[in-house]
């Protein structure tokens, strides 16, 4: 008889510390060229809705360079009708410092700079200080839906139009 306990399965525990002496598989420089690189539009604007950093991706979506775009306000790419409901919702996520959004993938309308209509959809993070507080920037990844938004809805209107269609007994 041994005099192992009858739980005990032998062996030494294992032992994970040198996994946080590991350097990160990513470091700073890499993951700031990935996000300038993208080929998802990634737009990060501070507490007051200015436009702090846009990628190459964002301006191919919306038509502006990232020259032109930071340092205005969020209203270049939010269709005029949106506007109110948008910055009201806005200026309560950066009070809050809570959103509802934050694990949702959003489908709305957008502007493009030569004033055509786009359907986008994406994503949004509340950009933090170290150490959490309140939000300092929202940073949002975002994709151009409108071809697939509007065959949604040219199904949608073939499907409505079919229901209504008479069947060969009436």
């Amino acid at each position: 008889m041994t005099d192992r306990h009858p739980t005990d399965e032998g062996g030494e525990a294992p032992c994970f510390a040198h996994l946080l002496d590991a350097p990160p598989p990513v470091d700073d420089e890499q993951l700031a060229a990935l996000v300038r690189t993208l080929a998802d539009a990634v737009v990060i604007a501070d507490a007051e809705g200015t436009i702090t950093f846009w990628n190459d991706a964002a301006g191919r979506v919306f038509g502006w360079s990232p020259e032109e775009a930071v340092g205005q306000g969020l209203d270049l790419m939010i269709p005029e009708r949106f506007r109110e409901r948008h910055w009201a919702g806005y200026r309560q996520t950066m009070a809050t410092g809570e959103t509802r959004y934050g694990d949702q993938l959003l489908e709305v309308p957008a502007l493009h700079r030569d004033g055509r209509p786009l359907s986008i959809a994406f994503t949004v993070t509340l950009l933090r200080p170290p150490g959490g507080g309140a939000p300092q920037a929202i940073a949002a990844v975002v994709r151009d839906d409108t071809e697939r938004w509007q065959e949604r809805r040219r199904l949608r209107q073939e499907l409505a139009e079919a229901r209504n269609q008479p069947t060969a007994g009436d």
